[in-house]
């Protein structure tokens, strides 16, 4: 198992890098998207490390975080974070929704969503 835990953390990192890539290249929606992939991850990363067992198939930061007994661990601004970047793995998906984030997610935006989900990152990689 501490090798898939090792995966789960490997590929957080580099999505996390993909992220910093695609705001730089002014990508807003994948910055978005790839934030949540960093956090999907690491959760999945920890679950393993936790209960020995290969992570549940869902792509809910919530219940991740729950499972993987990092959700009460959490303060208010992490748990926050985890809301606001749930949707994006999903709407980034589909052309209904892909309108609506895009106007939602300027630069600005998705550079306080970054760090954010750095700090999120690096928090969780400590509790491993």
């Amino acid at each position: 198992m501490k090798d898939k835990k090792e995966y789960w953390v490997d590929m957080a990192e580099y999505d996390l890098e993909t992220a910093w890539v695609m705001l730089k290249g002014g990508r807003y929606l994948y910055v978005g998207f790839m934030c949540h992939q960093v956090i999907e991850k690491m959760f999945k990363g920890h679950y393993v490390l936790i209960n020995n067992e290969n992570p549940p198939f869902t792509h809910n930061l919530r219940y991740l975080a729950q499972q993987s007994g990092l959700f009460e661990k959490m303060d208010e601004n992490q748990k926050d974070l985890v809301e606001l970047v749930g949707p994006l793995n999903i709407e980034a998906r589909y052309p209904t929704y892909k309108e609506k984030v895009l106007k939602a997610l300027s630069k600005e935006r998705c550079e306080y969503i970054l760090k954010r989900t750095e700090e999120l990152y690096q928090w969780t990689k400590n509790k491993l």
